[in-house]
């Protein structure tokens, strides 16, 4: 495994901080003074790359690449500008380089931001979202809650990525409220559906994979994995009762349609290169064009917690993205399997991380086994699914030798329902 790169902004050596110079995640950031702009964490700070660019310290292409609030233009540069801007930020921030900021006090004044008194943003123009069902054990509790434990997954599982298209429209930045949402629900009290706020809301600890070069027709595994530009966590909100009524027999719709949150720094596949493990055993043989030629999942430590508006947060889960039955990598491939065109900005979420203990469980609907078991929060407190006034935080945090790459939390608070949106 790889040491700590050291650089000259000493925090950044911390064990303990995120976002080391093996990391340099890609967000978008403004302050008081500066709009949205591309940043990258480093440290305690932001590196303005706007700022860099216009002082002529990153220059990677005839036209600017930073002049939006997006990474769109570099992702649609191509790989190889991926590898040079990241090479060109090593040079810049490492201890002892001879292309260093670090001797140019007026510059660094210019294009070092402290993180603190910066608002984050959307990182990315979504293009399309489509969410996968391919953690293992989040499928066998799912399936044994719905159809017993004889028969939990269903056939195709074991033999292909199962996923569905979702709504790119509604994809939020971390920190964003969660309204809940209102929806047809039928229960067994019920004779006929009715109309009403979603009493079953849920999240689903994923991880989202962003495409960073655009394809027309079916593409391998090893190609796949080479169009990922880079990883975030991702909260896949579920309004559980919406869903048990909408999904026969096309799947999820308006249950998944709410909000889904990714964490505002994009962690590149080159800063997680070092982390890298194969995925499980498997139990039937993929057919070759899913097969994984090397190890495409990712060691990453996973953890969920839950805060109730005014008491303390208590961590509800913890696990692994190394817990996926399929990679991102054989995600995308298969996605483009049918001639599926797939653009630069589409986001894939993994689908719900669950390790095989109760306290590795990524959602609510497994932690309280469809509300059959009650969570304790302490001090009395419980928790079934999601209350109005509770905030959700994801974290992840891949550990290297004296250092981590952290993503950032990905953070959601629900709030109560408006008002019936027909009654005017």
């Amino acid at each position: 495994m790889s040491r700590l790169i050291r650089s000259w902004i000493e925090n950044a050596n911390y064990a303990a901080n995120p976002f080391p110079l093996n990391n340099l995640p890609y967000g978008v950031f403004s302050t008081e003074d500066l709009d949205p702009r591309c940043g990258v964490a480093i440290g305690d700070q932001i590196l303005d790359v706007r700022a860099l660019e216009e002082a002529g310290l990153v220059r990677l292409a005839s036209k600017s690449l930073f002049d939006q609030a997006i990474w769109n233009p570099l992702m649609e540069a191509g790989s190889s500008l991926w590898s040079a801007f990241r090479m060109r930020l090593i040079e810049l921030l490492i201890e002892g380089g001879e292309t260093s900021l670090s001797g140019n006090k007026e510059l660094r004044n210019r294009v070092l931001i402290n993180a603190a008194s910066a608002q984050l943003h959307m990182p990315i123009k979504v293009a399309e979202y489509t969410d996968f069902y391919s953690g293992k054990n989040h499928a066998t509790n799912v399936g044994t809650l719905l159809r017993g434990p004889e028969n939990p997954l269903p056939p195709n599982w074991l033999h292909i990525p199962i996923g569905y298209n979702g709504r790119a429209s509604s994809v939020v930045v971390s920190g964003t409220d969660i309204q809940r949402p209102w929806g047809q629900l039928k229960s067994p009290e019920f004779d006929t559906p009715i109309f009403a706020p979603s009493r079953r809301f849920d999240i689903e600890l994923e991880v989202g994979a962003i495409v960073g070069t655009a394809s027309t027709g079916p593409i391998t595994v090893a190609e796949a994995d080479n169009n990922i530009f880079g990883y975030v966590l991702l909260n896949d909100w579920s309004a559980r009762d919406i869903q048990a009524w909408e999904y026969h027999p096309l799947g999820p719709f308006q249950a998944k349609a709410t909000a889904t949150t990714i964490s505002p720094w994009i962690i590149t596949k080159a800063a997680l290169e070092p982390f890298r493990t194969p995925t499980p055993e498997r139990e039937k043989n993929l057919l070759p064009h899913l097969v994984e030629p090397r190890p495409l999942l990712y060691n990453i430590v996973l953890g969920v917690e839950l805060k109730p508006e005014g008491a303390e947060a208590t961590k509800l889960s913890a696990t692994n993205m190394d817990q996926l039955y399929y990679s991102s990598a054989q995600q995308l491939a298969h996605h483009t399997t049918s001639g599926c065109p797939m653009s630069v900005g589409d986001l894939l979420g993994t689908g719900t991380i669950s390790g095989s203990g109760k306290e590795e469980r990524g959602s609510l609907l497994e932690l309280s086994w469809g509300g059959k078991e009650p969570i304790d929060l302490g001090n009395g407190v419980s928790r079934t699914f999601i209350e109005d006034g509770d905030t959700l935080t994801l974290c992840g945090n891949a550990l290297g030798d004296g250092y981590r790459i952290g993503f950032g939390d990905c953070i959601g608070k629900v709030v109560a329902a408006a008002s019936d949106p027909y009654q005017r």
